[in-house]
């Protein structure tokens, strides 16, 4: 499926995305998951120092 993805994203413009992986903790219990999340690239130092959408 991620091949699949890729190639419509090629097709699509998928050069104008970046994908954004930030890592969160959690407030109950300590522990950091990860929240990955696609962003336009003019938009990635905005959403980065936003933390959180």
């Amino acid at each position: 499926m991620a091949k699949k993805v890729v190639a419509t994203l090629k097709v699509a413009g998928g050069k104008d995305w970046a994908k954004v992986i930030r890592a969160v903790k959690s407030p109950k219990t300590g522990a950091y998951t990860f929240r990955e999340e696609m962003v336009p690239v003019d938009k990635v130092q905005e959403y980065i120092a936003s933390g959180t959408k």
